[in-house]
């Protein structure tokens, strides 16, 4: 089976390829010809999702699934949220993000945050959402050098080490993205 990812972010495509069984191709953005930057204008998570992989499946015909995923920070009231990858500009670097919510958080105790991945499948003219959410805290600075976005700064909740000290592999059982996408997998499984 080959699936469009509606995404040309190629650190997420790889780690969600190693995740799926041999059986399912993904193909990115850039494979169909799409070139053009897909509006993510919606005020939530599930909404962002949905937004690109309608305008693939309405756009280019082909079935897909598209994600979107924002770490919402307790004392922040959900920051950055939907707006983590520009949350320190439209710029959408990593350091520049993560700088910015360490500053923000220089004054508070609470550091208690999570990752939320919704996934949106667009398949045989259905749409079917899947969550996942890995909760943790925010350190005082960054640690790791795997993984991406705000990982050297996000421990999840039953391990001292950081998204970024994961093995991908690890990182694929506790992630966000990790759940969001076994329950993608199970669900394919039965189509």
């Amino acid at each position: 089976m080959k699936l469009v990812f509606a995404s040309n972010n190629k650190n997420k495509i790889k780690e969600i390829q190693q995740m799926l069984p041999e059986s399912i191709t993904i193909l990115s953005l850039e494979d169909i010809g799409c070139t053009e930057e897909i509006p993510e204008t919606s005020d939530t998570i599930e909404g962002n999702a949905i937004l690109k992989a309608n305008y693939v499946t309405e756009k280019f015909g082909y079935d897909c699934f598209a994600d979107d995923t924002g770490l919402e920070v307790e004392a922040l009231n959900g920051e950055p949220g939907v707006y983590s990858a520009r949350y320190a500009g439209e710029q959408k670097n990593s350091d520049d993000n993560m700088d910015k919510l360490l500053f923000n958080l220089e004054k508070q105790s609470n550091r208690k945050a999570q990752f939320k991945t919704v996934i949106a499948l667009n398949i045989q003219k259905e749409q079917h959402l899947f969550t996942g959410i890995a909760k943790g805290s925010i350190i005082k600075e960054k640690i790791g050098n795997q993984g991406f976005g705000y990982d050297p700064i996000f421990s999840g909740e039953n391990d001292k080490r950081t998204f970024a000290e994961l093995s991908i592999e690890e990182k694929a059982i506790v992630s966000h993205r990790g759940i969001a996408v076994k329950q993608l997998i199970s669900f394919l499984s039965t189509v």
